[in-house]
């Protein structure tokens, strides 16, 4: 973050700036949403005029360009993006919501089933777009077109790729990131609404504490755990998805950590030697001050993972095994860092430009 861009107050709190536009989630839809001549966009539930879309005809609409930051979950922001589609409002206005509508839900072509939803007023006065092309360009299939929703005052989860129908709705439904990752539902970026709060007792986390043993959580979600200082040095954690958790400090050396789902979870400070990330999911960590000498992260996902910031202690990389990890996905300053210690795999740090 420079010095204007904190005097703009436009970064919200841990958030990284980056120039680059990260793929999240889902890269392509199904089939049919490529179709733009059969291609369809719905609007129904509680209103009073029901319609139905044509890509043809929702371009013939009154267009907006707008400017817009995005700010991602996983902790990266990308700012001053110029957005160009049909303001949401101009189509809530002609399919005119009865009284009972409050909410907002957004379904896309989506093989996941993904979807989202937003409160009606969030939708009315806070400039939600259903947006075709950024920065003067057609938007790339991954990254939602033909069309998809963008949401300016919420993290980016919330704005669909790839929308396909819209439902008026009197009762809110929670969306795929909100039922499957346990993602806050509110998602306001200032107030730094990511995740749910913590979804075990405090006695079921002392037991873990105490045991290191994870096999009961195995295919589920935990999230927003305090396990700062724990001890599961050599512990299997293989497959276990700690979402959002403090282990700050922990000591995880020569763990098992194989396919673990870590996605922004703290571990400044921790003892992460010889541990075994391999194919693990490392989006938004905190790594600061972290020991990883030794440590294999072949295969793992990095996207605004954090080894370096300024101000506080660099992560310990030397020996660290970055084979077939997703560096392209790391922002500027990060991968800044790793190629200054040393450690990126030598095609990657030739090859690859910022």
């Amino acid at each position: 973050m420079t010095s204007h861009e904190a005097a703009a107050g436009r970064l919200p709190p841990r958030q990284q700036v980056t120039r680059k536009f990260p793929v999240v989630g889902e890269r392509q839809p199904l089939p049919e949403a490529l179709d733009l001549a059969r291609w369809r966009l719905t609007l129904g539930g509680e209103v009073a005029r029901p319609l139905v879309l044509t890509y043809d005809e929702l371009q013939r609409l009154p267009q907006v360009e707008v400017t817009a930051d995005v700010h991602c979950v996983t902790r990266w922001s990308r700012l001053g993006g110029r957005w160009r589609g049909v303001a949401l409002r101009t189509l809530i206005e002609r399919v005119q919501p009865l009284p009972a509508a409050r909410f907002v839900q957004f379904l896309a072509y989506s093989a996941r089933g993904h979807d989202s939803s937003l409160p009606l007023e969030v939708c009315l006065h806070e400039g939600v777009l259903l947006a075709w092309a950024l920065d003067g360009e057609p938007l790339s299939v991954a990254h939602g077109y033909p069309l998809r929703v963008v949401a300016p005052t919420r993290y980016f989860y919330k704005s669909v790729k790839w929308v396909r129908e819209i439902r008026f709705l009197a009762r809110d439904v929670l969306g795929y990131w909100e039922r499957e990752g346990g993602y806050h539902n509110n998602a306001d970026f200032w107030r730094e609404e990511r995740y749910v709060a913590g979804n075990l007792s405090p006695r079921e986390v002392a037991r873990l504490r105490r045991t290191a043993d994870f096999r009961l959580y195995r295919g589920r979600p935990l999230l927003s755990l305090d396990l700062r200082q724990a001890d599961f040095a050599g512990a299997d954690l293989a497959g276990v998805q700690l979402k959002n958790c403090c282990l700050a400090g922990a000591n995880l050396r020569g763990a098992n950590l194989r396919g673990a789902n870590l996605t922004n979870s703290d571990l400044q400070g921790a003892d992460l030697r010889g541990a075994d990330l391999t194919g693990a999911d490392l989006e938004g960590v905190l790594l600061m001050g972290a020991d990883l000498r030794g440590a294999i992260l072949r295969g793992t996902r990095l996207a605004a993972a954090e080894f370096w910031r300024p101000g506080l202690p660099p992560a310990q990389v030397a020996g660290l095994d970055l084979r077939g990890a997703a560096l392209e996905a790391l922002l500027e300053a990060q991968q800044r860092f790793l190629r200054e210690q040393g450690v990126l795999p030598v095609a990657f740090a030739s090859g690859h430009e910022e």
